[in-house]
This record gives structure tokens, C-alpha cells and sequence, in this order.
């Protein structure tokens, strides 16, 4: 019978009997009249983690050891998850809102139709620099599904990781002391970040981009080119003196 409830609703009421409270009491406790509907404060007075509420997680607490989910999820009308962009504009203050729903309300949304973006929470975030070349070009978006845990990231795969003043958006390698951010343009330093320091990681499962043009050659190939453009200028030179 409870089945046909909608999740948010169980979720409710498994938390209800898990703090032994009755629905009154559990009410009271909100600061709601009659109502259960409250999940914002919900979420704050007990730091219950949102993707739990809705069904997307089965980490109920936010602050589990380890743990980087965000804090806050974005609904459209339906109350169904939705894509938040976030700019480098927006990047600038988002390790410094990370609870703040008003915030997040005040950024655009959007919503992708097909079933690889159902059952998670996924944002979308701009590339700034050239730290990523030749894959990811400066101004291109990357939308990324949140990560649960630290354990649960695959090294060597692109994410979005969310420290107290910045946004990077680097190859991830687990370390001893929590990850290594790697550049994929090898200019950049590896970047060493602490587990304590990581508030959320995202990992990168698209992009977004108006640069339809050829692919700027990676230092690779154009070492392959010039290695056989010296072949071919010895052979006619070797041909040229017989």
C-alpha cells in the first residue's frame, strides 16, 4: 500500500519512525501546522541528504565520512530534477552557496529528455581556460552527474571538483591524501587537493559546444607530423644525390 506513495512521502515517513517520532511530534518538530510537505527545513534540521528524498541516493545523511553530494538539488514544476547552469560567472560564488536554495533559484535550468539523465542529480558547468585543451575548449559546458562519495571515483575520468574558493574541472586520480587534479594540457601543474578540502565532485558525462571546426592537433600528432614531414625531406634529399 505504501508503495503507491510517492517517494518523498515514504521518504518521510521512514525518517519519522526512524527518530521515533510520532506524526505530530515530527510536525511540531518542522514548526509546520498539519503538514509534512516542509522538505527545505526538513533537510536543515536534520541534514537529510536531498537526492535521498527524492528517490536518487540511497545515502540518507549528508555528512557521512566521505561524502561530497551537494547540498541542495534543483526542481522544475514538476518537482523533478532538473540541469542547473552554472557560468563562470556563477562559478566564482558557488563554493560559497553551496546550501543556499535561493541562489540556486535564481539560476537557468533546464531539463534533457532521455533516460541517461533520470534517477541522479546532474548540473551543467563552463569551461574556463585552456587547462583542458585539446578536448575541452574555453566557454564549451560540461554537464556532470554528482558523485556520492570520494570512494566512488574512477581515476583517470574528467570531473568537476568543487573546492572552498574554485571550480576545476580536471582528470581525477585518488590519492593518499584525497586527489590529484590533472590537466589534460600538460603546461599545467597537478594539482594536490585534500579530502577535506573537496565539497562536491561531479563527473563530467557530456559537453556542450558551438566549436564545430577540425580539432586542434594535440602536441602528438604534431610531433607525428613533423617526425614524417623530416622523413620525407631526407628521402628526397637521399634520391636528390644518387
Amino acid at each position: 500500500m505504501h508503495d503507491d506513495l510517492p517517494i518523498e512521502t515514504r521518504r518521510f515517513r521512514e525518517l519519522r519512525l526512524e527518530l521515533n517520532l510520532t506524526q505530530q511530534a515530527f510536525s511540531d518538530a518542522l514548526q509546520i501546522k498539519g503538514s509534512l510537505a516542509d522538505i527545505e527545513r526538513l533537510l536543515q534540521i536534520y541534514s537529510i541528504n536531498p537526492l535521498w528524498m527524492f528517490g536518487e541516493s540511497r545515502q540518507k545523511y549528508l555528512y557521512e565520512d566521505g561524502s561530497v553530494l551537494p547540498k541542495v538539488i534543483t526542481l522544475d514544476s514538476d518537482q523533478t530534477g532538473n540541469i542547473a547552469l552554472i557560468n563562470v560567472k556563477a562559478s566564482a560564488g558557488y563554493a560559497h552557496n553551496l546550501q543556499d536554495t535561493e541562489w540556486y533559484e535564481s539560476l537557468p535550468a533546464f531539463s534533457l529528455p532521455l533516460p541517461e539523465y533520470r534517477n541522479a542529480s546532474f548540473r551543467a558547468f563552463q569551461v574556463q581556460g585552456d587547462s583542458m585543451l585539446p578536448s575541452l575548449q574555453p566557454g564549451e559546458w560540461v554537464i556532470a552527474r554528482a558523485e556520492e562519495k570520494l570512494s566512488g571515483i574512477a581515476d583517470g575520468y574528467i570531473y568537476v571538483v568543487v573546492l572552498p574558493d574554485t571550480i576545476v574541472v580536471k582528470k581525477v586520480v585518488k590519492s593518499r591524501a584525497g586527489l590529484q587534479l590533472i590537466s589534460l594540457n600538460a603546461i599545467y601543474p597537478v594539482i594536490e587537493a585534500n579530502a577535506q578540502d573537496v565539497s562536491e565532485v561531479w563527473r563530467v558525462t557530456a559537453k556542450i559546444t558551438s566549436n564545430l571546426e577540425q580539432p586542434a592537433s594535440s602536441i602528438e600528432d604534431l610531433t607525428r607530423e613533423m617526425r614524417e614531414g623530416f622523413v620525407s625531406l631526407r628521402s628526397l634529399f637521399d634520391n636528390g644525390k644518387q
